[in-house]
């Protein structure tokens, strides 16, 4: 299996890949990209039918290059912390973009404090939902056992 992915700067993976010019062009099949990231040949089928990632074709096989490999690690941390695959294709653009790095970073920390206060919000409802729930599992046990 290739290296490309191994060489990659490491900094917040939604940050973007770190282009590394000895890797450019190497390649990996839909196999060993699959493998490389823990995902199924249809996950990356799917990015590809969604504009996310873009596969050299030679014949029916597909090849990812360093880009390619770059984008999976941006998709897989965003899709980690839940973005929806509009933020996905919204924060590629940003970290393909010629906007300088600091910028970049400034809006890509907006993006994530956002999808963060998101969160603490679903967090705090199913906190409640938890506590409703033992509330209503007590007073079913207190039944139960009087019966």
């Amino acid at each position: 299996m290739n290296n490309i992915a191994m060489n990659i700067v490491a900094v917040p993976d939604i940050a973007g890949p770190v282009e590394n010019a000895a890797t450019e062009n190497e390649v990996l099949a839909i196999s060993e990209m699959s493998e490389l990231f823990g995902v199924t040949l249809r996950t990356l089928r799917f990015y590809e039918e969604k504009g996310l990632l873009h596969p050299v074709r030679r014949g029916a096989r597909r090849f990812y290059g360093s880009r390619d490999v770059g984008r999976m690690r941006v998709i897989l941390q965003a899709k980690k912390i839940g973005l929806t695959l509009a933020e996905i294709r919204r924060v590629i653009k940003l970290v393909e973009s010629d906007t300088p790095k600091t910028d970049q970073y400034r809006e890509l920390q907006g993006i994530c404090q956002a999808q963060q206060e998101m969160l603490h919000e679903q967090k705090a409802l199913l906190d409640e939902q938890v506590t409703e729930v033992d509330d209503v599992l007590t007073a079913l046990n207190k039944l139960v056992a009087a019966n």
